[in-house]
This record gives C-alpha cells, sequence and structure tokens, in this order.
C-alpha cells in the first residue's frame, strides 16, 4: 500500500463532469489500498476571472485582499471533489491551506512555503479517509491568507509529498508528459520516459509550460520521486522525472528543447568602458524588481562598449523608465529596445560527454538564415535569442538536427 499524492490542474477540474471522473480515478486507487491526497487547481478560467473581477474594483488591489479573493478559486473546487467522491462511497475531507496550515512568507500573490503540519492530514489518511487540499494558497504567521503564484499549485503537491513522505507526486494535466518540446509546433515531438530533475528545471526556467519551476526545485531537493500524466487517459506511465541519469548507449544528447516568446532586448549604446559600470546600469534595473536573463557587452576601439541584455516582455516599459536616468548619469550615446525578441534553447545532460554540440545548433541555424543575437550556455544548455519570427522554424530545425523526433517518424535510424 503506497502513499501517493496526486495533483490535478484546472483543466483537470474544469466542470462538474470533469471533477466526477477525477473522483473516480482517485476512487479507483482507494479501492487498491492506497493511500491518497489530492492537491487540487481552482476551476480552469477561474483565478482569471477573480482576477479581472478584482481589477473593476480597483486598479491597484491591496495584494493582501487580492489573495484573499484568488484562495476561494481552489476552495470551490476541493468542496466540490470532496461531494462527488462522497457520492461514489468514498470518505473524502477538504482541508485550505490554512487549516492544513501550510505556513509562508508574507510576500502575497508570490508567497514562499516555510514548513506544513500534516498532522492532521495523517491522522485522516489512518482513518481511511480521501484527503484533498486547495493548491496555490498557504498561510502566514500572522495568519493571513497567501498564494503562491502561478502553478503553485504543483508546488503544493510536491511540498506536501515532501512533508508526508510520499512514495511518489503525481502531476496530472492535459498533456500525456514531458515532451521534446511543444507538439503544437513540431508535431513528431516525442514523450519522455524519463528525465532528470537537472533537466526539468532547465527546462521549466527556459519557457516549458508542464511544470512551475519551483515545483522542480523542491522536488529535487527533497528527492520527491514526480510523474507527470495526463487526466485524460486512462492509462499510461507519463514521465517519471529523476536523480538518475538514463545512461547506457541509448543516452541521449539533447533530451528537448524550450522556448520562450516573452523576450525583450534592451541595448545601453556607447557607455564608457569603465569599472562599475555594469552595476550602474542593472542596479537600477534590480531595484525595479526586475530580472535580467542574458548579458552581453561590445566593447568597440574608440574606449565606449554597447551593453545589451534581456527582460520579460511585461517588464519592458519599467525598465526603459529605469534606464532613462541612467543615460544622463553614465554618459551613455542612447538607448534602443526590442520587443520582437524569442529564446531558444537545447537542454540534455548528455551534452557533458559529446564535444560540437553549439556548433551543430549554431550550423543549423545559420543553414536556415536564422541570425542568432545573442548566446548564453550552461553545463547541459545553451540558450540563443533571435527574431520571434524565426522562433517555430528554429525549433522544428533544431528538433531534426538533433533527432529529437518519434522513431516511428525517421525510419529505424539511431543517436547520432
Amino acid at each position: 500500500m503506497a502513499l501517493i499524492v496526486q495533483k490535478y490542474g484546472g483543466t483537470s477540474v474544469g466542470d462538474p463532469e470533469r471533477i466526477k471522473k477525477v473522483a473516480s480515478r482517485v476512487a479507483r486507487f482507494r479501492a487498491e489500498g492506497h493511500r491518497v491526497v489530492v492537491v487540487v487547481s481552482a476551476m480552469s478560467g477561474e483565478t482569471n476571472r477573480l482576477i479581472a473581477l478584482a481589477s473593476q474594483i480597483s486598479s491597484k488591489p491591496s495584494p493582501r485582499e487580492l489573495d484573499v479573493v484568488l484562495a476561494t478559486g481552489e476552495q470551490v473546487t476541493i468542496g466540490l471533489l470532496c461531494m462527488a467522491m462522497n457520492e461514489l462511497g468514498v470518505k473524502a475531507k477538504s482541508y485550505t491551506g490554512s487549516q492544513v496550515r501550510i505556513l509562508t512568507d508574507s510576500a502575497h500573490t508570490k508567497a514562499r512555503i516555510l514548513s506544513i503540519d500534516e498532522t492532521p492530514i495523517r491522522t485522516d489518511l489512518q482513518e481511511g479517509s480521501v484527503v484533498v487540499v486547495a493548491g496555490f494558497q498557504g498561510v502566514d504567521e500572522l495568519g493571513n491568507i497567501t498564494t503562491l503564484g502561478r502553478g503553485g499549485s504543483d508546488t503544493t503537491g510536491v511540498a506536501l509529498a515532501a512533508a508526508l513522505g510520499a512514495d511518489e507526486c503525481q502531476i496530472y494535466t492535459d498533456v500525456e508528459g514531458v515532451y521534446t518540446t511543444d507538439p503544437r509546433i513540431v508535431s513528431e515531438a516525442r514523450k519522455l520516459d524519463t528525465i532528470t530533475f537537472e533537466e526539468m528545471l532547465e527546462m521549466a526556467s527556459l519557457g516549458s509550460k508542464v511544470l512551475q519551476i519551483r515545483s522542480v526545485e523542491f522536488a529535487g531537493k527533497y528527492k520527491v520521486k514526480l510523474r507527470v500524466l495526463s487526466s485524460f487517459l486512462e492509462e499510461g506511465e507519463g514521465t517519471l522525472i529523476t536523480v538518475e541519469e538514463s545512461g547506457g548507449m541509448e543516452q541521449p544528447i539533447i533530451s528537448g528543447i524550450a522556448f520562450n516568446r516573452d523576450e525583450a532586448k534592451l541595448t545601453v549604446l556607447g557607455v564608457p568602458d569603465r569599472p562599475g559600470i555594469a552595476y550602474q546600469i542593472l542596479g537600477p534595473i534590480a531595484e525595479a524588481n526586475i530580472d535580467v536573463d542574458m548579458i552581453i557587452q561590445n566593447v568597440g576601439r574608440d574606449g565606449s562598449t554597447d551593453f545589451s541584455f534581456t527582460i520579460g516582455r511585461a517588464d519592458y516599459e519599467r525598465a526603459m523608465e529605469a534606464l532613462a536616468g541612467v543615460k544622463e548619469h553614465i554618459g551613455a550615446r542612447s538607448i534602443a529596445g526590442d520587443t520582437s525578441m524569442a529564446k531558444v534553447s537545447i537542454v540534455g545532460v548528455g551534452m557533458r560527454s559529446h564535444p560540437g554540440v553549439a556548433s551543430r545548433m549554431f550550423r543549423t541555424l545559420a543553414e536556415e538564415g536564422i541570425n542568432i543575437q545573442m548566446i548564453s550556455t550552461s553545463e547541459i544548455k545553451i540558450s540563443v535569442v533571435v527574431d520571434e519570427k524565426y522562433l517555430e522554424l528554429a525549433v522544428r530545425v533544431l528538433h531534426k538536427a538533433f533527432e529529437l523526433e518519434n522513431p516511428a517518424t525517421r525510419g529505424l535510424t539511431g543517436a547520432g
């Protein structure tokens, strides 16, 4: 008999019929003798509806009060799911984040989990109940309701699995697992049977929307066995996210291709080339709470430099405002910006032992006439910034160049 934590996303509980199907799935696991804790998101579209509702009252709502409003979405779902399981004759008990006492810091709308009191959950499990917990939310030391940010239900699920010492944390979503890239762009994309935490962390940080990055960090830190499955399929092994690399002759060089359309590039032109100039440019950006991704600096012969960096597109206007005062202060010639950028990344632990991965990537893009504007690398990933209009072409040609497609679509050829 295993202890399993299952998390169901908004599309999985999008309407009463889907909630009933989730209840039936959980009932089958319970009938097999497993102890089950279920974490659910708000019904599909509900969080957006609540945000829109708040915006009709205030253009800048108090983060504390916004959390109070947003947390109601998951509260509806846990009640409905318990009702559905009771109808099937399964004992079930619902908990909000504050009732479980998922203790967080006080950073409203983006709180981080500090601890979980799992005692009441263990008591209910021992009494034969299925426990249903509201994802995405917690409570701070003062008793204020907090929320964990977009995708926070994934983090709730993994954190509960870690606190309970669960045998497995299953993330049910609207896809069958983790794919080599988005199947909507590359129809030949292949579902991965396994992927390492390290690779999944890079994929999540680089634009893959399958799992929230904080949930992957949590799972890796606490060695939680994590599996991504589809809530719309009755069977399937999904994708197991694991600590171990799948070594041997079949170890692929690249596991997947991630991308992000939400990129903007800023360039401060004609900057004096002197110590501390990077801080003078990026300090105000950090003070504006804007995350910087890639950075590149080109030094000219006249003692000046052009300093470029990328940020999220939503932060573009604020970043330009922050740089307006910097321009005069440091004596820069001008500031240029471009919001039509995209980032494409290849990820794989296999590239550690395979030289020439970068050259293959760059050659493949060059052959398609795709200009690389910025490059960033780590031990297991290479990212490039390109014009957004070339994004889908870049993903397709790289997917083919690194032989990531389903073998059935390319005959019997193996890894290169």
